[in-house]
């Protein structure tokens, strides 16, 4: 990938919805060619898509681990993506175990009734705190200080409110492309643009909607991911999970209920440096008492599919 367009994905990271006058002043390169080599990063499948954070509006956050035969591994995870609710949706250890991300607005709405019955064993944790997401991503970091800041979105942060019909039809566009304009966002949801503007940056500036970089890590050369359990001692729970997120290899990383009380992703350019960053950076933070890791053969789904 040429060192403009990893530039270009580090930018949209930061602001997924900045002009493209902005990021090409940042970047300096022109308006022409920014926009140009953002649509081509959208014909391979790289794009900017909205998220609705359930959690900023009450819901519980949590993590599904699920052990199934080889032969209802594919079937199992390709139902669980379809779900609007779920996301990461991950097949891993050669298709005998499947790892996804659901919110709900109440336990009782978690999907463990549902299954098939060609299950193994399944665990479901609460979230309780997270420390990385996708959206802090440091392994395509390549912008200095200085032009990261430029990029950042000036966002005076407000308290979540409930969503609106007008907000919901807009979330849906959003889900599609997060860099949709105001104008077809107004023309879809059936009203102004001035109020299609208004309504976006309010669930920006209160957290309901996240702008994610929707792209698979394989091509940004990082094609070696796995997903990781540990048990840490408690009064190291919270030092272990900020010394990840600072590590450039992962990308998610969450302190959960459960025997395993702190999980996370990561992802790598190969099996050695995946060994080495498990054995050299895991292995060297302060209170974790046992690691286990599973290595993600395929993901399903990354954003949650909204208004689906």
């Amino acid at each position: 990938m040429e060192s403009i367009d990893q530039r270009l994905i580090h930018a949209l990271q930061i602001d997924g919805r900045a002009p493209f006058a902005k990021i090409a002043g940042a970047l300096r390169i022109s308006e022409h060619t920014a926009a140009r080599r953002y649509h081509r990063l959208r014909e391979r499948g790289i794009r900017v898509r909205g998220a609705l954070n359930r959690f900023r509006l009450g819901h519980h956050a949590w993590t599904l681990r699920l052990r199934c035969t080889p032969d209802a591994g594919p079937t199992l995870a390709q139902a669980l993506a379809r779900r609007p609710d779920t996301f990461w949706v991950h097949l891993m250890s050669g298709g005998t175990e499947i790892s996804c991300l659901q919110q709900v607005e109440s336990p009782d709405e978690l999907l463990l009734d549902r299954l098939p019955r060609r299950l193994v064993d399944v665990s479901a944790h609460n979230i309780l705190q997270g420390f990385a997401s996708p959206g802090t991503w440091r392994g395509i970091a390549c912008l200095t200080d200085d032009e990261a800041t430029a990029l950042k979105p000036e966002v005076a942060p407000e308290p979540p409110t409930g969503l609106t019909d007008l907000d919901e039809a807009l979330l849906v566009t959003l889900a599609l492309d997060g860099r949709a304009g105001y104008a077809e966002l107004a023309t879809r949801a059936g009203t102004s643009e001035s109020t299609a503007r208004r309504r976006v940056e309010h669930l920006r500036r209160t957290g309901v909607l996240e702008l994610q970089l929707d792209a698979d890590p394989a091509q940004l050369g990082f094609p070696t991911q796995a997903r990781l359990w540990m048990r840490v001692q408690p009064q190291h729970l919270e030092a272990a999970g900020a010394a990840l997120a600072t590590h450039p290899e992962v990308y998610f990383a969450a302190a959960t209920t459960g025997p395993a009380n702190l999980v996370a992703s990561v992802t790598c350019r190969s099996g050695g440096d995946l060994y080495r960053y498990l054995t050299e950076r895991v292995g060297g933070l302060a209170g974790v008492r046992e690691l286990e890791t599973a290595p993600v053969l395929r993901t399903l789904k990354r954003v949650e599919n909204i208004g689906e």
